[in-house]
């Protein structure tokens, strides 16, 4: 009889997308039978509200990692980008697969790009980072709150809410909806947030048996430059009401280039700071270390950490 395993997932269409793909890997590499738990998690129920008021990002994993404590599931996919920069005690993020297109996607049934939205046109985003940035570019835009998973946000958009919305582009590209794409932001433009475009495999650290096999779907490049984007996050007390960019691209010679941005907290007002660093990283502790020296180049130019707030 074929290992079995379980892997808990989010219940919406791109998080089940996210889990097939990693259950047709695991089926296919160590023929095992691999089986999808689907959960409901208090971040897809709790729609009237921004993520930052109601407990932050965890809200899309806590439940998963009930079910990881619990035994009922084995392993959990998740978007990198939303998983805490410090995982709570017994979990372990297990491996960082291959990210798809980092970038963030501009939406729209009437307009080309950003620049072609009229004066006062209304944008949707529920991402305090994307609308920090939104507004450094345009800052005549009425920028509105936007929830739900990504059908959602597509049907609020084409009921008419919105002259436009900004999703990730991985989620769209992923879900075979690339046609609804009207353009890229560069990464200079609009940085993505950490981990962005990445999906992460949490287990229980008393799993080293797991963990050790789950290896070979790591991908090292993304892993080293997520590492050093997840260090500022974590160096800064970053959570969803920080409006925090990060993103590190790979450059010749093994170098990684981080760039990064901070606007003010939420309800507060102050510029965007912005810094780039670049650095030869060889393993994942100088790709941390690269991390927290952006970190410490937003703190020198005023930025606070969250404890500071």
């Amino acid at each position: 009889m074929r290992e079995i395993l379980k892997i808990a997932t989010r219940k919406s269409r791109l998080a089940l997308w996210q889990a097939e793909h990693v259950q047709a890997l695991l089926e296919a590499q160590w023929s095992v039978q691999v089986e999808l738990v689907p959960l409901s998690t208090r971040g897809d129920e709790i729609l009237d509200r921004s993520l930052s008021k109601v407990g932050g990002k965890g809200l899309f994993v806590k439940e998963l990692e009930l079910a990881l404590e619990r035994g009922e599931a084995d392993l959990a996919v998740h978007s990198l980008k939303d998983v805490p920069m410090s995982l709570p005690e017994g979990f372990a993020l297990a491996c960082v697969m291959e990210r798809e297109d980092p970038r963030d996607a501009f939406v729209s049934p009437r307009y080309g790009c950003l620049a072609d939205l009229p004066q006062g046109a209304c944008v949707g985003t529920s991402s305090l980072r994307r609308s920090t940035q939104l507004k450094s570019l345009r800052p005549d835009l009425r920028i509105e709150p936007l929830r739900g998973n990504l059908d959602t946000r597509l049907r609020k958009l084409d009921e008419g809410g919105f002259d436009a919305i900004i999703l990730a582009a991985a989620g769209l590209l992923r879900l075979e909806l690339a046609e609804r794409i009207r353009g890229y932001f560069a990464t200079d433009e609009l940085i993505p947030c950490a981990g962005q475009g990445a999906l992460g495999i949490e287990v229980r650290a008393d799993r080293a048996s797991l963990i050790e096999r789950l290896g070979t779907l790591a991908h090292i490049p993304t892993a080293w430059a997520c590492a050093a984007e997840r260090e500022v996050s974590r160096r800064l007390g970053g959570s969803c009401s920080m409006p925090l960019a990060a993103h590190a691209v790979w450059l010749p010679a093994g170098e990684l280039e981080l760039s990064v941005a901070l606007g003010p907290a939420e309800g507060e007002s102050g510029p965007l700071l912005r810094s780039i660093h670049r650095a030869p990283v060889n393993d994942e502790g100088a790709a941390r270390t690269l991390g927290a020296l952006a970190a410490q180049a937003l703190v020198d130019q005023g930025a606070r950490t969250q404890a500071s707030v």
